[in-house]
C-alpha cells in the first residue's frame, strides 16, 4: 500500500505542534509529507518547508496557492489530505478550502474559534463526502483504550462518579508578555476564541469524559477565574457536571497551577467497578473492584481488550506516550483513507471528527455561560 500524501498548513520553523504532527504522522510509515504553507510569511513558509526536505516547488506562500496548485497536479502526486496545525482562529478558513476542492483534512484541536463557525463546517464536510479528523490525541493511548472498552462491555457496571482534571502550571506568570508566542494567541481572545483554559486543555478533560464513558455532559456549573495580570481569558476553572444517564461529577482545569506540567488525569466510578488513569503515568491503568483485588493494565500486557491490543505497538513493559497516542489518530484516519482510495469500508471508525469538535465547542460556550450566570447550571 502506498503511503499517503500529506500538505500542512502551519507548523513552520519553531512550531511546537507542528513537530508533533510531523512525528506522529510517521511513526507508523503510513504517511509521507510533501507540500506545506508553514507559516503566514512567505519567506519563513518557504524556510521552513526547506529545513524539512521539502521541494521548494511544494513550499507553498500560503494555503491558498497550496490547495489551488496542489489540486492541478497529477492524482498520483498530489497531496491526498492536509493537516492544519494553525492557531485557532485560522482552523476553518483552511479546512472549508481544502474540503471544497477534494481534499481530506486533519485538524488540531478545538475544531474553530466559535461554535457557529464548527456548525457550518460539519455542513461542508457533509457536503463534500470527504473524512475530517479532530486531534484529540489523548484517545488514543493503549489504556485509554483499555478504559472505554471496560466501560463499554459493562465490566464496571452502571457509572456513577466521573472526577478529571488537566492542570498545568505554564502560564503562572504573564509570559505572554514577554514574547513567548504561545502563551501570546493562547491569551488572546482574537486568536484563541471565548475561552482560554477552556479551549486549550478543558476540551481535553471534556472530550476524554465522554470518549471512554460513551456518556454525554447534559449540564455544567463553572466557576471561572482570570489569574494572569490583564488576560481577559479564564486560565484556570473548577467544574459540576451532570451526564445523561444521572451519574454526576467534577471537571478542574487550570494553566496558573504552580508546579503541575500536564496533569490530565481521569477517575471513573460504576457500581460493579471503578478506573484511573494519569496522563504522566499513560502506561498503567489502575482498577478497583467491587469483590476482586484491584488490577493494573498494561500496554500489550494480559487481559487487554482488542481496542487496547490493536494500539499497543511495542512489547509489554516498554513505554508508549505521547507521540505514540497522536500517532493513533493518524494511524486510524489514514487506515480509513486507504480503505475508501481502494473501494473498501471501514466498519469501526476510532478517531475524533468534527462532531467531537462541536461537543468541544458547545462546552466551551456552556462553561462561560454558567460563569457569568454566578456558576448557575447550563445545558450543554
Amino acid at each position: 500500500m502506498k503511503k499517503l500524501k500529506m500538505g500542512m498548513i502551519g507548523g513552520g520553523t519553531g512550531s511546537f505542534i507542528g513537530d508533533v504532527h510531523r512525528k506522529a504522522a510517521s511513526i507508523d510509515g503510513m504517511i509521507q509529507l510533501v507540500c506545506g504553507a508553514f507559516s503566514s510569511t512567505p519567506e519563513k513558509s518557504i524556510a521552513s518547508g526547506r529545513d524539512l526536505g521539502i521541494s521548494e516547488s511544494r513550499c507553498y506562500a500560503n494555503y491558498q496557492e497550496m490547495i489551488v496548485k496542489e489540486k492541478k497536479l497529477p492524482e498520483e502526486e498530489r497531496m491526498d489530505f492536509v493537516a492544519i496545525v494553525t492557531p485557532n482562529h485560522m482552523h476553518i478558513p483552511p479546512a472549508k478550502l481544502a474540503l471544497e476542492n477534494g481534499f481530506h483534512v486533519v485538524c488540531d484541536k478545538p475544531v474553530s474559534l466559535t461554535l457557529d463557525e464548527a456548525l457550518e463546517l460539519e455542513k461542508v464536510i457533509d457536503k463534500s463526502g470527504k473524512l475530517f479528523a479532530l486531534t484529540h490525541n489523548y484517545t488514543g493511548h493503549p489504556m485509554v483504550k483499555q478504559a472505554k472498552a471496560l466501560v463499554a462491555n459493562g465490566d464496571l457496571g452502571n457509572i456513577r462518579k466521573i472526577q478529571a482534571q488537566y492542570l498545568q502550571g505554564w502560564l503562572s506568570t504573564s509570559i505572554e508578555k514577554e514574547g513567548q508566542k504561545q502563551a501570546a494567541w493562547r491569551t488572546d481572545p482574537t486568536k484563541s476564541g471565548i475561552g482560554g483554559a477552556l479551549g486549550d486543555i478543558g476540551t481535553h478533560a471534556e472530550n476524554l469524559i465522554e470518549y471512554i464513558t460513551g456518556l454525554k455532559i447534559e449540564e455544567i456549573a463553572a466557576d471561572l477565574g482570570v489569574f494572569g495580570e490583564g488576560r481577559t481569558l479564564d486560565d484556570d476553572g473548577n467544574m459540576l457536571i451532570r451526564m445523561n444517564n444521572g451519574a454526576k461529577g467534577t471537571l478542574s482545569i487550570s494553566q496558573i497551577a504552580l508546579g503541575e506540567e500536564n496533569n490530565l488525569a481521569i477517575k471513573v466510578y460504576g457500581d460493579k467497578g471503578s478506573l484511573e488513569w494519569h496522563q504522566e503515568n499513560p502506561n498503567e491503568l489502575l482498577t478497583r473492584w467491587l469483590k476482586e483485588p484491584q488490577k493494573t493494565y498494561t500496554p500489550n500486557g494480559n487481559g487487554l481488550y482488542p481496542e487496547a491490543l490493536e494500539v499497543s505497538r511495542i512489547p509489554a513493559g516498554h513505554p508508549e506516550g505521547y507521540l505514540e497516542a497522536f500517532a493513533t489518530i493518524y494511524k486510524n484516519f489514514a487506515t480509513h483513507l486507504n480503505a475508501i482510495k481502494n473501494g473498501n469500508t471501514v466498519e469501526k471508525i476510532d478517531y475524533p471528527t468534527v462532531k467531537d469538535g462541536i461537543r468541544g465547542m458547545k462546552f466551551i460556550y456552556a462553561a462561560v455561560e454558567s460563569d457569568k450566570n454566578n456558576a448557575s447550571w447550563v445545558k450543554i
